[in-house]
């Protein structure tokens, strides 16, 4: 018998998306085939800290992560752990900021260490939604119309822009006026704010006035000094695609999800339990293989590598669709949409699973037969 593949399962994190984290890594290791695989638990605390099997501390391997889940980790170690260069794979289950954004996928290529999904380019653009919109207009995909801008260019206060306060200087007071009144003769209302970096809908609002613009944008701050602000679709349909490959992605059929709120915020998502999803699309034949086709052109055009979802937003009245943005580690709870579009597509959990290892590994094995170093026709430093 061949011998078992030792996975790394990564999950925490410091993000606003640690406790989803925790949820997707339960689900990934309950579908892991341990016939096939050695899971080895690594866990990271919300202040960075990397918690693995100890013996000191009476833990043990499989019991980390419920550990992490009932709040029992008080510390660990501000280091990255050994056991890295021990396992054959990584599975990093980390959403959002220095999981997803292309951090740790660094600290992977620096140890030449196989991981799953995306290298550091199509992490970071993936995390980065404005930067996603730009490469998407670049290559001549749809895209919402929006703005952008640093909030360091209005946030000169700490107190932020939850109001125009007088004790503001003429300077703040008129870069706040000038940054509404943009986005006003730019877009119309009602708009989304957005942090440009942070997941699972942290920190987005909509807003249909002034008022609950700067409220949405002081919130969106809070979270990230890039805001985006984009044009809301009228009689919207959100409709999501999961893409998997590498070089030659492929996509599975669509889902619809039919948010619990206004919008599909966090506590739709994860916390009311309201929400449903609609598997296959309830869309024509034609605007679905539209769809699919631009699902891989943005996997393409992002850099990304093994896994992604790709969402879109469908203007129903005037049947035309438009990327909202790609998702490079997805959700893979019981009801994330990522393997539940999978598992329709006829790919169990367990085999997806089994792809994107299989990927990850012909990823790394293919960056080694690229040649790393070089050799000058003569010596030139001393």
């Amino acid at each position: 018998m061949s011998k078992k593949i030792k996975v790394g399962v990564i999950f925490g994190g410091r993000s606003g998306e640690h406790e989803v984290s925790l949820v997707s890594a339960e689900s990934v290791m309950k579908a892991l085939d341990r016939k096939k695989y050695d899971i080895v638990q690594i866990g990271i605390t919300k202040r960075g800290e990397w918690v693995i099997e100890n013996a000191k501390l009476k833990i043990k391997n499989e019991k980390l992560l419920e550990l992490f889940k009932q709040g029992k980790i008080k510390n660990g170690s501000r280091l990255p752990p050994e056991i890295l260069t021990k396992v054959d794979v990584v599975f990093p289950v980390l959403h959002g900021t220095y999981g997803e954004d292309g951090t740790i996928q660094g600290l992977f290529e620096m140890m030449n260490i196989p991981y799953v999904g995306a290298g550091v380019l199509g992490s970071a653009v993936g995390m980065d939604k404005i930067v996603q919109k730009q490469l998407c207009e670049q290559a001549g995909l749809p895209v919402v119309k929006y703005i952008w801008f640093n909030a360091g260019d209005i946030l000169r206060r700490p107190s932020g822009v939850d109001k125009i306060s007088p004790h503001k200087t003429t300077r703040e007071r008129r870069s706040l006026i000038h940054i509404l009144r943009h986005i006003e003769k730019t877009l119309k209302y009602p708009c989304f704010i957005k942090p440009a970096n942070m997941g699972s809908s942290v920190g987005i609002s909509k807003s249909k006035n002034r008022r609950e613009l700067i409220v949405g944008i002081n919130l969106a701050a809070k979270y990230d000094k890039k805001i985006l602000v984009e044009e809301a679709v009228s009689s919207v349909r959100e409709i999501e695609c999961s893409v998997l490959g590498n070089d030659d992605p492929i996509a599975s059929m669509l889902g619809e999800v039919i948010s619990s709120g206004e919008f599909y915020d966090y506590d739709a998502k994860y916390v009311d339990g309201r929400s449903r999803t609609v598997i296959p699309a309830e869309i024509s034949k034609t605007m679905t293989g539209v769809i699919r086709d631009l699902a891989c052109q943005v996997f393409c055009v992002t850099n990304c590598l093994g896994m992604a979802r790709v969402d879109f937003l469908l203007d129903n009245k005037r049947q035309k669709i438009y990327v909202n943005e790609i998702n490079t580690i997805p959700g893979f709870t019981s009801i994330s949409m990522y393997p539940k579009l999978w598992q329709a597509s006829g790919l169990s959990y367990s085999d997806l699973l089994d792809n994107l290892i299989n990927l990850a590994i012909r990823q790394f094995e293919e960056k080694q037969k690229l040649q790393m170093g070089y050799k000058p026709k003569k010596k030139w430093y001393r």
